[in-house]
């Protein structure tokens, strides 16, 4: 059987895999909700936790989480799926999931040197949907809700509240803003949550975009994966699928969360031919070890996902207590390099705060250098010389013959 009778063999909508940790949370927490409640994305939604009352009765908080709920309740939302609550360990204070999804009293002060938009997005937006910071890609912010909001929230005063979705007008000019400007090459669709937007919705953005010639690439930045598995349906993969190269940029921070649920959703927009790649956020006590990150990219890869990023924190208002020394990163790259296969060791990044840009740094395995040769240490700390050549021209002869066949052959046209 083809590949494609096989999809069109396939459920529209994923079915219920229970494991023992998601399946015991569900039935103590929501012993009411049947399976097809439970794997209705948008039941998740309607009873998406949102207030201390309500937290209350699900999970016994500490002093520092009750007073960090009430102090933050007019700086940023609270929202947490059922399904992601059901992975929250009740008795443990430091489970990565629950310190991802509830607030403690540090998250109310503004320490020095962070920023209420520490990516210095803002300055650089055009129009209300569009950041346009780097020369050939913008950042197309599809709308402010998310299923979780996650206590790490770079974007926290755009998803604190406001318009749940963009009207068809901000839609309209920036995709004009995208046709007009042909440098851009790829559009992330970001937000909030894109995969929030019903499959119409997500359409009426995809469709255009995809048709401006200039367009080469489409990235979405999604935590649903993570944190509301199922809302990746047969119907939204195949969505995807119809407007290629989409590419779905998740964000799993703990191998906790790598659950058989959140795994089938990957594997299922894989299956569906849209590759996905992680970003993950380094943060204090919840993952600033190499063994979790290790893990975290083993069970990544088993799963048909890329890690792609080591994200260091960035310094948005009321993160810093999760925040990790520059140090630490570079220390746990070190111990993964060589210690596991290259493609489980993502880049580390820093976006540099006001708007700098990205940049990815590396232990520096480089010892000397001369114009004979380059001495390199390895990941066990041994000395290796590397000869360099004789001959130094760099120049590509062929270069401007590629191009000019390129063009003829029609090599860089969509289609």
């Amino acid at each position: 059987m083809d590949s494609s009778a096989l999809m069109a063999t396939a459920s529209a909508e994923p079915r219920i895999i229970r494991t023992s940790l998601s399946a015991e949370g569900r039935q103590r927490l929501f012993p009411q909700a049947t399976d097809a409640e439970w794997g209705d994305w948008r039941w998740h939604q309607r009873h998406a936790v949102r207030g201390l009352e309500q937290l209350e009765r699900h999970v016994p908080l500490t002093a520092d989480e009750r007073a960090g709920v009430q102090e933050t309740s007019s700086l940023f939302r609270i929202g947490i799926s059922p399904y992601y609550l059901s992975l929250i360990d009740p008795e443990h204070p430091f489970c990565p999931v629950r310190m991802q999804s509830i607030p403690v009293r540090a998250e109310a002060r503004v320490r020095p040197g962070e920023l209420e938009d520490p990516l210095g997005e803002d300055k650089t937006r055009p129009e209300e949907c569009i950041v346009h910071k780097y020369p050939d890609r913008v950042l197309f912010l599809a709308l402010d809700t998310c299923s979780v909001y996650c206590r790490h929230c770079t974007r926290r005063r755009i998803t604190q509240g406001g318009v749940a979705e963009l009207s068809k007008e901000q839609m309209r000019r920036g995709i004009e803003y995208v046709r007009r400007h042909p440098e851009v090459r790829d559009v992330l669709i970001s937000g909030g949550d894109p995969f929030l937007l019903s499959e119409q919705r997500l359409e009426e953005l995809l469709a255009p975009l995809s048709e401006i010639p200039h367009v080469e690439m489409i990235r979405i930045g999604t935590r649903v994966p993570v944190v509301l598995p199922m809302r990746v349906t047969d119907a939204l993969a195949s969505l995807l699928r119809r407007y290629a190269p989409v590419f779905v940029v998740t964000h799993f921070n703990h191998p906790k969360e790598v659950t058989p649920e959140a795994r089938e959703a990957c594997e299922r927009l894989v299956d569906h031919g849209v590759p996905v790649e992680n970003q993950a956020v380094l943060m204090r006590q919840l993952n600033s070890d190499a063994r979790i990150i290790k893990e975290l990219s083993h069970q990544l890869l088993r799963s048909r996902v890329r890690p792609y990023y080591l994200h260091q924190m960035d310094v948005a208002e009321g993160c810093e207590h999760l925040r990790t020394p520059i140090a630490k990163g570079m220390e746990i790259l070190q111990q993964l390099r060589g210690h596991t296969t290259g493609l489980a060791v993502p880049h580390l990044a820093v976006d540099l705060p006001g708007g700098g840009g990205k940049v990815t740094l590396q232990p520096d395995y480089v010892v000397e250098r001369s114009e004979k040769e380059t001495v390199f240490r390895n990941f066990k700390g041994e000395r290796y010389a590397y000869p360099e050549p004789e001959e130094t021209d760099c120049s590509c002869p062929y270069d401007e013959t590629w191009r000019a066949r390129a063009q003829e052959f029609g090599y860089h046209r969509k289609g």
